[in-house]
């Protein structure tokens, strides 16, 4: 059989999605909807959607997000900012302090951030957490440039512990990190694109192929060739996903928001952000979340060289699984974009690549009802969900998302959970 065309494909793909549709109802969803049609892979001239953000142009039609209120901290004269938000249960508070480098000596990045941690508290009693990151003045592009020199993050409730550490012992401390290469290397550039759809790097034969897979997906589910792009529509569950995680006062927040409404969630994480706050890692492991992977420096891995894609990868699961001590077993591409090199990389590595069937756009923050009709009209059996980890709209539209779900009798979960029931 020859290779179809795009025209071919195209004419396809509604059929593929009423047949999956008339699945889903066979299987009993009780409340009928009409589904939004599934992202479909993309050529490689896609145009790229730029994430928003302080130091970012704002993508077209997208809001900049409201700033976090700041904590007032006097006396600390290497405070860069102190944010703080809340779930409406629970409230954090990220100090971020900078070091000149003619001050960088022994044991001060330490004692600056427990003196932070201290005054935090005490400006904001009612905090459950306070994360301090520490890093080099000279350089300092925020959270995507180079790595802090040293984070620590202290609960409420061992506040007295953390304090009665000294400067020496706070290497054993187990939410504290040092940053063991204090040269501040160069920092690859980031990939600020958003995941709107998949987008294929590649031939016309092979974008067809692709196209082909994933309309085969729709109606069987499951990974096959190393790519899951939709889980069974035979069964009333789909996918929750989280990515670019872990980051300071989000992550307590949105773990305590799924734990609140009983969902298990994978978390794609990028690696130099696992390195920086590994007990972040291990709260969302130890909570039954999966550990996924995101790339190590959140790059468009299809305008890099062959060896840097798999460094990329390889660093990544390396960091992921030494702080776990599992194996990672899947990967999704900053901004969706792949490539046959992608592809065989990740499967070489023991990796499936993940994408997604309905992606909100929470980064645009469209606005709490926007986002909630978004999520509702994309939801479907054997769906994959795509948000992102520090976005204060998904963390609140979530209880009524999972709400939802339970009402159309779909049970959220793990990627790995989806894949295994195809």
């Amino acid at each position: 059989m020859s290779n179809p065309s795009r025209r071919q494909v195209l004419s396809w793909f509604p059929a593929a999605v009423l047949l999956a549709r008339a699945s889903t109802l066979a299987a009993g969803t009780p409340i009928p909807v009409r589904v939004a049609p599934l992202p479909l892979v993309q050529p490689a001239s896609f145009p790229a959607t730029s994430i928003p953000g302080a130091v970012q142009p704002l993508a077209p039609g997208a809001l900049a997000a409201p700033a976090l209120p700041q904590i007032l901290i006097p006396g600390l004269l290497e405070l860069h900012r102190c944010e703080y938000a809340s779930n409406g249960f629970l409230e954090a508070a990220h100090a971020v302090l900078l070091l000149p480098t003619g001050r960088l000596k022994p044991g001060l990045a330490g004692s600056l951030a427990r003196t932070a941690v201290q005054r935090t508290f005490a400006a904001r009693p009612g905090l459950s957490e306070v994360t301090v990151s520490v890093y080099r003045s000279e350089g300092y592009q925020g959270f995507g440039g180079p790595s802090p020199l040293l984070t620590v993050s202290v609960p409420s409730i061992r506040l007295d512990e953390f304090v009665q550490k000294s400067v020496l012992q706070l290497a054993s401390y187990d939410r504290a990190w040092i940053n063991p290469d204090v040269s501040s290397p160069v920092q690859p550039v980031s990939s600020e694109e958003l995941e709107v759809a998949p987008v294929f790097v590649g031939s016309t034969d092979g974008l067809a192929a692709q196209r082909i897979q994933q309309l085969a997906a729709q109606l069987s589910g499951g990974v096959h060739g190393g790519l899951f792009f939709h889980g069974t529509p035979l069964k009333l569950d789909a996918a929750l996903s989280f990515d670019d995680a872990p980051h300071p006062i989000y992550a307590l927040l949105l773990l305590d928001t799924l734990s609140r409404a009983n969902v298990k969630a994978t978390f794609f994480c990028i690696g130099r952000n696992a390195r920086a706050y590994p007990y972040y890692v291990k709260d969302i492991a130890a909570q039954g979340h999966e550990i996924a992977n995101h790339t190590f420096h959140h790059v468009r891995l299809t305008e890099l060289p062959v060896d840097t894609v798999e460094d990329e990868v390889r660093q990544c699961s390396d960091v992921l699984t030494g702080i776990t001590g599992k194996q990672v077993r899947y990967f999704r591409p900053p901004g969706g974009r792949y490539s046959p090199e992608t592809l065989s990389i990740a499967r070489s590595l023991g990796l499936s690549t993940v994408f997604w069937t309905d992606d909100p756009a929470d980064f645009n923050n469209p606005g709490q009802t926007v986002l909630e009709t978004r999520l509702a009209r994309s939801l479907r059996a054997g769906g994959i969900v795509l948000l992102h980890d520090n976005v204060l709209e998904s963390l609140r539209v979530l209880p009524q998302f999972a709400q939802y779900a339970a009402k159309r009798q779909i049970r959220l979960g793990t990627v790995s959970a989806l894949a295994a029931l195809s």
